[in-house]
């Protein structure tokens, strides 16, 4: 453990954590990263949150963060080069209670529909879609969503939308969503996600950190 930074317990595909390394890295703090085993979560992240999802942070005064918004928040208050913590709150929540609420909803039921017993995913595609809709009439007159620049509204929907489109890639490339393809591909490319995408050995005790940083 490298005891002057803080811990970041994470798992690479989950869009929660995605968010979180996403501000992180964007604020340049240095942290030390530990990749998790979701099936296999180690014992001092459970000890730190013992509600067992990521991501979680553990500052070095020992204050836990197990929420992915909190994370962000936290970082980007410290350091927002990239003013992502814009002035329109308000619609910033928004459209980030929309996500994490009813699209996540339909998402889950969409791609882990045998979770959900004897359920058809279709009728939860097209809910996701609606919502996708709004995205892309949005995102049509503004370029992001809360205007024309991006802010912590776009850093934290966009690792949902590309689950939900990943989940059938030919059926989501066809739909009429040009402005929405647009900024999905931008955010896909960006510097800032192929960082934080590299790939990790889970974590294990002893083993020498992984500093994250930008």
């Amino acid at each position: 453990m490298t005891a002057d930074i803080p811990i970041l317990y994470s798992f690479r595909r989950c869009p929660y954590a995605m968010r979180a390394r996403l501000a992180l890295h964007a604020s340049g703090i240095a942290c030390e990263l530990r990749e998790v085993v979701l099936r296999n979560k180690p014992t001092e992240m459970l000890a730190a949150s013992p509600k067992g999802t990521v991501p979680v942070l553990v500052v070095p005064a020992g204050t836990v963060i197990d929420e992915s918004l909190s994370i962000m928040r936290w970082a980007l208050e410290q350091n927002d080069p990239k003013g992502w913590l814009a002035s329109r709150d308000r619609e910033i929540q928004g459209w980030i209670d929309e996500i994490d609420g009813a699209f996540k909803h339909h998402l889950d039921r969409y791609k882990y529909p045998n979770r959900f017993g004897d359920l058809d995913p279709k009728p939860h595609r097209e809910a996701g879609y609606s919502i996708l809709q709004r995205l892309e009439h949005t995102l049509s007159n503004h370029g992001f969503l809360v205007g024309a620049t991006e802010s912590l509204a776009d850093i934290a929907t966009f690792p949902f939308v590309r689950q939900f489109a990943n989940t059938d890639r030919d059926w989501f490339d066809a739909l009429d969503l040009p402005s929405l393809n647009a900024w999905l591909a931008h955010y896909l490319g960006a510097p800032d996600f192929l960082a934080i995408m590299g790939k990790h050995a889970p974590w294990q005790g002893g083993r020498g950190p992984i500093v994250f940083s930008k």
